[in-house]
């Protein structure tokens, strides 16, 4: 498929270096190595060019001895958007590749489109006010069915008018200015300050939430200082506030007698609780049931910002401040957005971006979404807060209305009036929120069977799409276990339905056997995704 292959040891192995922050990658150089090596004699099957360089993002080792290395790719010394790969092997004997770039690069590095014309063309679809000054360099587009292309990639940023912020990435095509895609950099839950004490003490408060009701919440006091709302035990994860501003230095809650909130959203206090105890809470899950330490896997606590902007329903993640910023509702159908799924929602995100790194737009945005759905259930099955009792739904405490009222429906998407139950040929091009409902029903229907959550008036035949209401359920256990495996081994930065189908398929296999991997191939196939 690629002449020359044999002759690309200089330029792959000169651009061997360990991504930096990556512990994982620099505690495991021997198997990046390897890896690197035989990505050089599997030229073909990696799509890799003689300008390709790569750099190492993650390294799992499985207790068999099979070896899963992300890489990064580079090409002429640009960023490849979509050339992302992860070789697997065992025994120094080359597996397979996950990747999505669908051929090797062979592109001029010479634009014929100037840097502010590309700017230009995004600012148009943009259409809003910017804020800032608008940043484009040069890319190598390698996402979907095409040939690689020279792109720029334009940073915009600005605001709705509604008080919400908008960050945006652009792709324009560097020979005519087209703009062949575009995402969000705020990964959202709906469509759209560091420490100056050098020794503090751990303790720990008592919180009075809104959603969770008394909780504890893990605190550190410096001196005779009072306590502040910085987690210790977590990599000092720290809740600010940042006063319903949308910019500045948000500040830590600090508190006199280590007694957080009075339940009600009149206290500012309370609103940092729930979301202290929510990231609390999606480390622990992290941390005992996959066994990763924080976001990045090496032990970083994030900050959570609380109060931001004024009546914003949302909450987002950003990998900018690695923080989480969470709206306070408008006070009339959303209070504060806050409560425990939503947080496990947004942290996900955060971990999706240090793994797979799906790409916010079409069926990977989708994935992207759905994965920040499925584990935010997922810990708040772990959390079993009896006030927040756990369940398929997401963000429905926040609800003011009440009555069931919810974000998304992971066993019904449709029921929120936009998602998709089943997969069809329109969800790479609906909103990423939206899409995501094919693999939260894909999920919850692999999990629990074509069975409805108790009170909800669906019938099996209402649960799937293909007419297979005799669907055997395999348990949460395995089915989150099968997704973090599928996204931190086997997923890349362009993974569509399709590729989560087989993603998983393998994922299944590589820890249950071949029954388990029929059952996930079943479970896809109930939302038609063949």
């Amino acid at each position: 498929m690629y002449a020359g292959r044999r002759n690309l040891a200089l330029s792959v192995l000169v651009g061997l270096s360990l991504a930096a922050g990556t512990a994982a990658a620099a505690g495991k150089p021997e198997a990046a190595g390897r890896a690197l090596g035989l990505l050089k004699d599997h030229a073909s099957a990696g799509r890799v060019s003689q300008a390709d360089a790569f750099s190492v993002r993650d390294v799992i080792v499985d207790i068999d001895g099979t070896e899963h290395v992300r890489f990064a790719r580079s090409y002429g010394g640009l960023p490849v958007i979509g050339g992302d790969v992860v070789v697997h092997s065992r025994g120094g004997q080359f597996k397979s590749a996950s990747l999505t770039q669908s051929s090797p690069a062979r592109v001029s590095l010479t634009p014929t489109v100037s840097q502010q014309d590309a700017i230009v063309a995004a600012g148009v679809a943009f259409g809003l006010e910017f804020a800032g000054v608008p940043f484009a360099q040069l890319v190598v587009y390698a996402r979907g069915p095409a040939a690689p292309k020279l792109a720029w990639q334009v940073r915009m940023d600005g605001g709705d008018g509604m008080g919400n912020p908008v960050e945006m990435t652009y792709i324009v095509d560097a020979r005519n200015a087209r703009v062949l895609d575009s995402w969000s950099r705020l990964e959202t839950a709906k469509p759209t300050s560091g420490n100056s004490c050098i020794a503090s003490s751990a303790s720990q408060g008592k919180g009075r939430s809104l959603y969770a009701g008394d909780v504890a919440v893990s605190t550190s006091q410096c001196g005779a200082d009072p306590y502040q709302l910085r987690d210790p035990l977590r990599g000092n994860a720290t809740t600010a506030d940042m006063g319903n501003a949308t910019s500045g230095t948000a500040a830590v809650f600090s508190d006199r007698d280590n007694i957080w909130g009075r339940n009600t959203v009149k206290d500012p206090e309370s609103a940092g609780v729930d979301a202290h105890y929510g990231v609390a809470s999606t480390w622990d899950y992290f941390a005992q049931v996959h066994g990763r330490q924080g976001i990045d896997g090496a032990g970083t606590g994030t900050l959570s910002r609380v109060h931001y902007g004024r009546g914003m329903v949302n909450a987002f993640w950003s990998d900018d401040c690695y923080c989480v910023s969470f709206g306070d509702g408008d006070g009339r159908q959303w209070g504060p957005m806050v409560n425990l799924d939503i947080t496990g929602h947004e942290l996900s995100h955060g971990i999706t971006s240090r793994t797979a790194g799906l790409i916010y737009s079409g069926e990977s945005g989708a994935l992207n979404e759905a994965t920040s759905d499925i584990f935010g259930a997922m810990v708040e099955f772990h959390a079993n807060n009896a006030l927040d009792r756990p369940d398929y739904t997401i963000g429905e405490e926040a609800s003011i209305a009440g009555g069931g009222r919810a974000l998304r429906y992971m066993f019904k998407p449709s029921r929120d009036g936009a998602s998709s139950d089943c997969w069809g040929g329109d969800v790479a091009s609906r909103d990423v929120h939206f899409g995501s409902g094919v693999a939260n029903h894909f999920f919850y229907l692999l999990a629990e069977g074509a069975v409805a959550p108790a009170g909800y008036p669906y019938s099996p035949a209402q649960l799937v799409c293909n007419g297979n209401t005799g669907l055997v359920a395999i348990g949460r256990d395995k089915a989150e276990h099968i997704w973090y495996r599928a996204l931190t081994v086997y997923f890349t930065s362009g993974t569509d339905y399709a590729g989560a189908r087989i993603a998983t398929v393998q994922a299944a296999r590589d820890l249950y056997g071949d029954a388990t991997a029929t059952a996930v191939g079943r479970a896809w196939s109930a939302v038609n995704v063949n």
